[in-house]
């Protein structure tokens, strides 16, 4: 009887509820693995782990993945680095989104074999014994010995929950977040890259889907910044922290909003530079309803004229990063209009003072005045509201 049982349902019988929760639990558990130790702790030092919960995070993830930290965490770093680039592992703006999307896993694989992508991106990571011995030259065998756990603890069920462990994290991490996350979703900040936030509330992806929050500020340890965003991983850092299993090193900094000022100033110039996709999404946001006039006038004269769509990428990517067709596009439309041909201009001088490096800050204080008296002078007033609105601004 008892070996009939076991045949049938394993040491541990559940009802059929029972067996989905177990499977979410123990992906969510994978999930958390990733986002706190494979993410934040190592490929970003957002924060410090003790050593027990990182070593929990390393053995489960060797069951359930057969990923290894050093590989995650140098795939991570290049696509950083090299991010919206030929050289970027796995951009949707240049492989396409069905490619990464669907093909996520394959494109990891194919990049965690770069040797020399290792040496570059992958220091600092575990090396000790167990590392080399186990979970480096016997990747594959942790996911074997889950699928024998799995039998033994819920029968034939439990290789249904183990399929369901493999197929979540080529879905929704290597699929969706480094796929969907460079193509759809909402923006708080206009980084120099196509991230987005994919949803406000996503507990299965652990805080993930808040890709842009991410890219924004990737070493910090909290992905939310909105009121109405909600990260579950953050979560769970804050509560390790309290009982001393975790120290964070680093949040994202909080813009403060206060009286404008007449003349910009140091205070005024700190804000800018540490705040500066906050300060390039707040400018598309006021500019949006000046291109978009413009951009219907273009159109009566030209009803193959650029888009929004192609102005919005343009001005967060570069010209540069466009198709060719749209290229041409924006040429015209920049030749016809000495509106956006402004706004290009002052998009461009705004970047730029974050990235004169040999400047003093006396010097960057006089330019950033400069570019409101421009701003402010250039007849077109959603360039006056947003160089009122950039003296309110605080570090």
């Amino acid at each position: 009887m008892f070996k009939e049982d076991f045949m049938l349902h394993g040491l541990i019988e559940l009802p059929w509820w029972g067996y989905v929760v177990v499977a979410l639990a123990f992906t969510h558990i994978t999930i958390a693995a990733v986002t706190i130790y494979l993410h934040r702790h190592s490929a970003h030092r957002a924060l410090d782990l003790h050593p027990a919960p990182a070593h929990f995070f390393r053995f489960w993830l060797w069951l359930t993945t057969s990923m290894g930290t050093q590989q995650w965490t140098a795939v991570h770093r290049k696509h950083h680095a090299r991010c919206e680039t030929a050289e970027d592992p796995h951009s949707p703006q240049v492989l396409g989104i069905s490619k990464v999307l669907w093909e996520g896993a394959e494109l990891y694989s194919a990049a965690k074999n770069d040797q020399a992508m290792l040496d570059t991106f992958g220091r600092g990571c575990p090396d000790d014994w167990i590392e080399r011995n186990l979970y480096v030259p016997h990747q594959n065998l942790g996911i074997v010995l889950m699928l024998v756990t799995d039998l033994i603890l819920f029968g034939p069920l439990g290789a249904t929950i183990w399929a369901v462990q493999m197929m979540w994290i080529p879905l929704f991490a290597a699929g969706v977040v480094n796929g969907i996350g460079h193509y759809w979703g909402y923006r708080n900040f206009q980084c120099d890259d196509a991230s987005t936030n994919i949803v406000p509330w996503g507990i299965l992806i652990g805080g993930e889907e808040l890709h842009n929050n991410h890219h924004a500020y990737p070493s910090s340890a909290r992905l939310s910044n909105k009121w109405f965003e909600f990260d579950i991983g953050w979560l769970y850092i804050r509560t390790m922290e309290i009982v001393g299993l975790a120290k964070v090193k680093k949040t994202a900094p909080q813009l403060v909003i206060g009286d404008a000022k007449s003349e910009c100033d140091r205070q005024i110039l700190d804000a800018v530079i540490t705040h500066r996709w906050t300060v390039l999404q707040q400018f598309m946001r006021d500019i949006r309803g000046t291109c978009a006039s413009e951009l219907e006038a273009l159109a009566r004269k030209s009803p193959r004229g650029v888009s929004w769509a192609t102005v919005r990428k343009w001005l967060r990517l570069d010209q540069v990063n466009l198709p060719a067709a749209e290229h041409a596009r924006v040429d015209k439309a920049l030749e016809d209009s000495a509106v956006l041909t402004t706004l290009q201009r002052m998009r461009k001088d705004l970047d730029g003072l974050w990235s004169r490096s040999n400047a003093t800050t006396e010097q960057l204080v006089q330019q950033l005045n400069d570019w409101c008296h421009r701003a402010e002078a250039s007849g077109i007033e959603a360039l006056v509201i947003f160089s009122r609105r950039l003296r309110t601004f605080r570090a």
